[in-house]
């Protein structure tokens, strides 16, 4: 009897409470991981089981338990997925762990085994590592086997990246091959243990970006790192390990580091107020991030422009291509070096150069280390090992000086840097002592002042000389910037300008043969240069030409032409209507994929629409954000976006483009110039612009590559709703203020979810009126509204 009231008890409270569970946190070989069973750390922080991408495929990963968006920090067989509609991971007695598919068979495991013991479990921890041990040691020395020593594609706080010299693990990060299949991508992030370590973005193992050394207070090239507040940065260089890794000074904040799979390293962070990932930081930044930018002994300095420079005491190494702004070849020394004599260049706020090469003496202070690199002929450069409490240890490198960045004056950027160069290139007063008589001096001082009145009178002649040939050229080099706004500025030229003959020649006297089409400014022309972007998705602007009445710009040339000719011409698309709340980056191309026609567009698949659409996304936030003047584009379209050998695109055409001051969000025009379907409505009606209205025009350039169509513009004859009018994007909402800004559009992109706020209606104008008819077939077309004329150009 009284065993069936507690069965009775049992079978009530069971009725009573359905939903209750136990989270478990662990596995043990009598207790695998299968199905849809997931483990839950024990402060309920990370949660892991198996997913899928939507593609048939089965991973096990680990995610954030609590945060809507998932976010898939770690992934266990990312090259070996489960092909089958179910998964289990078991752990043997020795510790090993194994996933197994449907039919039981081995697709994972791991190498390490121990001796079999009857309590080995696996564990998810609330850090977000999945560890091996025995079950009564939590020991974190004596874990078998983590999680945390076989990264992904993100760095967790805890984790490190780096050589454990006690296990010999060298951890680092991979990108997800795409943005839908967690492989191991082209991208990493790893460090270079050698002379005095540094962290490298790799691309298939070359360097792309640089971090600079460790110099105890944060990376030489990461000036942001001091002012994280939230996160403590640590590196250990010591008898056990080379790491990085960082914490949080307050746990209950989510923060991440991850290598995507478009070679862009970010930093995320939760932001619980309006549930969304935060990007915190992201690199390379611009264009002086970019590994090796001015080449051997060359000083980028992105507040220049061009950007690179050669340090006193030495000159371009190719000044025909530095002058073309392609600073990749570096510098050469001026003078021959004297090993007696030479000096050294005191260089500040600088991003050490590549240190896999350099000698780091620990226990030497600064004036040692600069009387052994004065002894060593051999030796380029020196500094500080250590910067805080007034700097100590000493860093020599007897290579060339490679990828160096100057930042601007302030306490948090970089740190100083001695370079060797010649005595005579430092201007330093002869110290050689004179045994000479009296007459012998007086002799020499009137043959010395004799001399130096000569030199005086001659420098005096060179400078009218000089001053009234700049003041010709200045004359001629003035340009009247008037853009079709009606504003009018004069500023002095900085490009390299070419004589009229000379593209004459290049362009074998501006031959059809030559013609790659023609814009509203002119004809553009193929001309064979050589020039290096200051923005991998901005084309440079090489020179200009302003003789004999002519306006001529330069610009590199871009093998692919733009990406109408082959957005428009190959594929006429498909209906994509997007009406969720959450938008899915990764989900996006994975459907693209699904529906693509790839017989049509071989050469502009799905995956490769996702990132023109990233590209142009960076080249505007560059434009809006990162470079020193905030720039407003006013003609983006499909047109104005080139693509170069590889594909990439590249924002060009900047003759209606603005400069805003550093605290101006707005600006107004009372003639409005664009292009059919591309202009905001607060652009085309009021004549206001502001990086809002680039916005709106990426908002309709990404509906075009989605769906392949062309925007028809604001007008119809036949009274048809347009592009606009069918999908209802953030982007092209009718209030600017309702628009999100590019780096809000950059963390749709890069990140796998985002939750937004539902899509207020699109802008759009008024249909035409029937006395308008007539005029449509014509390329351009005007009108006035409120006052304001509009000039609308065709989008062809």
């Amino acid at each position: 009897m009284k065993n069936l009231h507690c069965c009775t008890f049992i079978i009530v409270f069971s009725l009573f409470f359905p939903f209750f569970s136990v989270a478990i946190d662990t596995i043990s070989p009598t207790k695998p991981l299968a199905g849809n069973q997931t483990l839950v750390s024990n402060g309920e922080v990370f949660e892991m089981g198996f997913f899928n991408r939507g593609n048939g495929n089965l991973y096990l990963g680990i995610w954030y338990k609590n945060v809507e968006m998932k976010e898939y920090v770690w992934v266990a067989n990312r090259d070996a997925p489960i092909n089958s509609s179910a998964g289990k991971l078991t752990i043997e007695e020795n510790g090993k762990l194994v996933v197994v598919d449907q039919s039981e068979t081995a697709v994972w495991w791991t190498n390490q085994s121990a001796p079999a013991v009857e309590n080995m479990v696996g564990q998810l921890l609330d850090n977000g590592n999945f560890v091996v041990r025995r079950e009564n040691d939590d020991d974190e020395k004596n874990y078998i086997w983590q999680s945390f020593d076989f990264p992904t594609d993100t760095l967790l706080p805890e984790m490190k990246i780096g050589w454990s010299r006690r296990t010999g693990v060298n951890r680092f990060l991979q990108s997800w091959k795409t943005a839908t299949d967690p492989g191991s991508g082209e991208y990493s992030f790893k460090m270079n243990t050698d002379g005095f370590p540094e962290v490298f973005l790799l691309s298939m193992e070359t360097p792309t970006y640089r971090s600079g050394p460790w110099n105890g207070r944060r990376f030489s090239g990461v000036p942001e790192m001091v002012t994280a507040n939230l996160i403590e940065f640590e590196f250990e260089n010591n008898s056990e390990e080379i790491t990085y890794s960082f914490e949080m000074r307050n746990t209950s904040v989510y923060s991440r580091l991850i290598m995507n799979s478009s070679g862009l390293l970010q930093r995320f962070t939760w932001v619980e107020t309006s549930k969304t990932w935060s990007n915190y930081w992201f690199a390379p930044r611009d264009q002086c991030d970019y590994y090796g930018e001015c080449g051997p002994f060359g000083i980028c300095d992105s507040n220049l422009s061009p950007v690179c420079k050669c340090p006193k005491g030495f000159r371009p190494k190719n000044q025909q291509a530095w002058d073309l702004r392609d600073g990749s070849g570096g510098c050469v020394r001026s003078s021959e070096l004297d090993c007696g004599s030479d000096g050294f260049l005191p260089l500040k706020n600088m991003k050490l150069p590549v240190s896999s090469k350099a000698f780091v003496d620990r226990s030497m202070n600064l004036s040692r280390c600069e009387e052994i690199c004065k002894r060593n002929c051999a030796c380029a450069a020196y500094a500080n090992m250590d910067i805080t409490s007034g700097g100590s240890g000493c860093v020599i490198w007897a290579v060339d000086l490679f990828d160096m960045r100057q930042y601007a004056d302030t306490e948090n950027g970089g740190q100083d840097l001695y370079v060797r160069v010649a005595a005579s290139d430092l201007d330093k007063p002869s110290t050689a002592g004179s045994s000479k008589s009296g007459s012998d001096n007086n002799v020499a001082m009137i043959v010395g002042i004799t001399v130096g009145a000569c030199a005086v009178l001659i420098i005096l002649l060179i400078l009218v000389y000089l001053r009234r040939k700049k003041l010709r050229r200045l004359n001629n080099s003035k340009i009247d910037k008037r853009d079709y706004s009606g504003e009018t500025t004069t500023d002095e030229l900085e490009l390299p300008l070419f004589e009229f003959t000379t593209l004459v020649m290049a362009t074998n006297n501006f031959s059809d043969a030559n013609k790659l089409g023609q814009g509203g400014f002119g004809c553009v022309y193929k001309v064979r240069l050589i020039a290096k972007l200051q923005h991998r998705n901005l084309v440079r602007l090489l020179g200009c030409c302003i003789e004999v009445e002519e306006k001529l710009l330069i610009y590199e040339y871009m093998e692919n032409k733009s990406l109408n000719t082959f957005l428009f011409s190959e594929f006429q698309g498909f209906f994509f209507p997007i009406d969720s709340r959450v938008f899915r980056s990764r989900d996006l191309v994975m459907f693209l994929e699904f529906v693509a026609d790839k017989e049509k567009s071989p050469l502009l698949n799905w995956q490769r629409r996702f990132d023109i659409i990233s590209g142009i996304a960076r080249g505007l936030l560059y434009l809006h954000q990162d470079s020193r003047f905030r720039i407003i584009h006013r003609d983006l379209k499909a047109s104005n976006i080139l693509l170069d050998r590889e594909m990439n695109p590249k924002i060009s055409d900047f003759g209606m483009a603005r400069i805003f001051g550093s605290d101006q969000t707005e600006a107004e025009t009372k003639k409005v110039v664009g292009t059919h379907g591309y202009m905001s409505p607060e652009y085309a009606m009021d004549g206001l612009f502001s990086i809002k209205s680039d916005v709106f025009s990426f908002g309709v350039l990404v509906l075009e590559i989605v769906s392949g169509k062309k925007n028809r513009g604001f007008y119809y004859a036949d009274n048809q709703l347009n592009l606009l009018g069918h999908i209802g994007l953030l982007c092209i909402q009718e209030q600017a203020d309702d628009r999100p800004n590019m780096s809000k559009v950059l963390l749709m992109l890069s990140s796998e979810v985002v939750q937004l706020a539902q899509p207020k209606y699109p802008g759009f104008c008024l249909g035409k009126r029937h006395f308008e008819a007539e005029s449509s077939s014509k390329q351009d077309e005007s009108m006035t509204v409120n006052e304001i004329t509009v000039t609308i150009l065709d989008g062809r």
